[in-house]
């Protein structure tokens, strides 16, 4: 199923670490896929709150967890300036589909990066 939201559809993903050729684009294009498949299980699933929210980002954010060893293949990591962009994203994500008290910390609680 496609992202309806068009605050998604018109958002660029990782757009700093694109921009910064430290950061591999193939690497960075499985990471927008996933924040592309929260926002479309958000869209099917319609958490009805914050917890439901943080169970759907804490997959993302393993995912994220285990795209590690992609960066680190590419000669990358996801190092303080991919944290944060990512994290933003996250934060972003959240903020689209109305969730604008979700804690950042706690929609990527989960991650070891």
């Amino acid at each position: 199923m496609p992202v309806s939201n068009q605050q998604i559809t018109e958002h660029a993903f990782l757009s700093a670490l694109y921009r910064d050729d430290y950061y591999p684009d193939h690497v960075l294009d499985l990471g927008r896929a996933i924040l592309l498949r929260l926002c479309e299980r958000i869209e099917t699933e319609h958490p009805a709150d914050l917890p439901a929210l943080y169970a759907l980002t804490e997959v993302a954010t393993e995912e994220f967890n285990a795209l590690q060893a992609d960066f680190e293949a590419a000669d990358s990591e996801i190092e303080t300036v991919a944290r944060e962009e990512i994290a933003e994203d996250f934060g972003f994500v959240a903020d689209a589909y109305g969730f604008k008290d979700a804690d950042v910390e706690e929609l990527i609680a989960v991650r070891d990066w």
